[in-house]
């Protein structure tokens, strides 16, 4: 690489108006030493070229001190040596110097080090969207990356960071740039719900359809940014970027809402008005009673996977994904191991949320009797379908043998409970339901958390060290059952007492 001169120089114009440049006599004493008080220092540097392109220089001259200039060619020179031996590389960065205006700074050595150990074009400026576009993509690449992970990430680049924050430098994203984020995704929120409350039909219609960003979604979108922008700092000795902003945001809380039960004024006030007092609602045991009456009435299919819920609190994919082998009729017990979650809206078998979540639990006469009843008419589905039935292992299917898919489960539940005059809930709240009932039937905390399989990494194994007080645990999930009041209660039935109902009291 070639050192590069410096050397002084000015604006004076000869009689003929063309510059004298470093020829003017005034630049050096009579000594021969540069004059302090007259022009400006300056270098030029020979550059690298396209292939076939003639010679270049580069060549700034506006430095008051002759240290400022040399350290200035020094810059340049250091800019070139990233290339290596890479004549392309070369080019590149000596158009970029070339670009770079007579009295602006030259390009940062070591962002332009990281582009170039990264593979990127030293010239071009990643956005913070272009990147996260290539980060997605690596994401995808791995196996150990949830589907649903990855649909999360796709969402959030696509609806908030791409539209806030994909035209800003990546290397020049800060901590304002994501908080004006934040605040415009709240004020849409608050746009969005001002209309739904306006008097004006149109100004309602404008925004049916359009959904508000809760806190709790926000904090989701902050961890897929803070994610990408953590892998952006540590690509090995590719570091894009030294500071992660979205790590210095904070937002509104996004602490769960508390469930809350559907009491007599609670449901009057939804009657009138539509509001719920809670997004989460669990219903008395009265409501959960009629409803599975009403399900056995109209929905003899589904209503036992419906009752193991509200009885046992299993989760929507847990119950769906039941297999025979889980469900043990004979010694009324039922082990958790594996789910039918959604990706998207493809239904996937896989593993439980956690360790926790495997788990093996207890259950009451009334469930079991209400689950050997639909082995019992599944097996006449069976018969029905003869050799077209297909063998899928699972407990509870469609009376034509083909697997329950998650989302038509939570439509038909839906659907009964509007059916029934019942006030709404979801189906993911019949587990609150259960573990409401539970508390009330004398289960502690512990137990609860077992049950829902939200215990501790410590719990995992819990269950198979205390299987011999198993019979503990059925004597409370008799006492939870009880609690619900069933207005027709199989072939048999004893003395309900006042405001109970009735209650099953053995396997027909």
């Amino acid at each position: 690489m070639a050192e590069g001169s410096v050397f002084k120089r000015c604006a004076c114009r000869d009689g003929n108006r063309r510059k004298l440049g470093n020829h003017c006599p005034q630049l050096r004493r009579p000594s021969g030493a540069w004059n302090p008080n007259h022009g400006r220092w300056a270098y030029q540097l020979e550059l690298p070229t396209h292939p076939g392109q003639a010679r270049r220089q580069l060549r700034r001259s506006t430095f008051d001190t002759r240290d400022s200039a040399t350290g200035d060619r020094d810059h340049a020179k250091a800019l070139l040596a990233l290339a290596a031996d890479d004549p392309a590389v070369a080019a590149e960065i000596a158009d970029m110097l070339l670009a770079v205006t007579a009295r602006a700074p030259l390009p940062d050595r070591d962002t332009i080090a990281r582009r170039v150990r990264a593979g990127l074009p030293a010239t071009v400026t990643t956005t913070v969207g272009e990147y996260l576009q290539s980060w997605l993509a690596s994401r995808r690449s791995l196996s150990s990356v949830q589907p649903n992970t990855l649909l999360a990430y796709e969402s959030h680049i696509r609806v908030h960071l791409a539209p806030h924050l994909g035209a800003i430098a990546l290397v020049k994203l800060r901590v304002e740039h994501v908080e004006a984020m934040f605040a415009a995704i709240a004020d849409r929120s608050t746009a969005i719900e001002i209309a739904r409350q306006s008097d004006d039909p149109t100004i309602r219609a404008s925004v049916r359809g359009l959904r508000t960003t809760k806190p709790a979604s926000m904090h989701r979108i902050r961890a897929t940014l803070r994610k990408a922008l953590n892998d952006a700092i540590r690509r090995g000795n590719n570091r894009l970027i030294d500071f992660n902003p979205a790590a210095h945001i904070e937002l509104p809380s996004g602490v769960r809402p508390k469930a809350r039960v559907w009491t007599t004024k609670a449901v009057q006030r939804w009657r009138d008005t539509g509001e719920r007092p809670s997004p989460v609602m669990v219903w008395t045991p009265q409501q959960a009673g009629a409803f599975l009456d009403h399900a056995e009435e109209h929905d003899i299919a589904l209503y036992p996977l419906f009752a193991l819920i509200l009885h046992r609190g299993l989760r929507r994919g847990e119950a769906v994904g039941l297999t025979d082998t889980a469900v043990d009729l004979d010694n009324s017990l039922i082990s958790v191991t594996q789910q039918i979650a959604t990706h998207g809206y493809t239904p996937v078998i896989k593993k439980v949320k956690s360790e926790s979540g495997n788990r093996i639990m207890a259950m009451a006469s009334i469930t079991r009797i209400v689950l050997r009843a639909h082995h019992a008419r599944r097996t006449q589905w069976k018969l029905t379908a003869d050799h077209t039935w297909p063998d899928t292992g699972l407990f509870f299917v469609q009376p034509d043998g083909k697997p329950w898919h998650p989302n038509a489960v939570t439509d038909r539940f839906e659907a009964l409970v509007r059916d029934a005059d019942l006030p709404p809930i979801r189906l993911h709240d019949l587990r609150h339901c259960a573990a409401t009932y539970l508390k009330a039937a004398g289960a502690d905390l512990k137990d609860i958390q077992e049950l829902l399989g939200h215990s501790s990494a410590a719990m995992t194994d819990v269950y198979t060290s205390v299987i011999a007080e198993l019979d503990v645990e059925r004597a409370k999930a008799e006492a939870a059952a009880e609690l619900l009041p069933r207005r027709r209660i199989g072939p048999r039935r004893r003395n309900a007492a006042p405001g109970r109902g009735g209650s099953y009291v053995s396997d027909p």
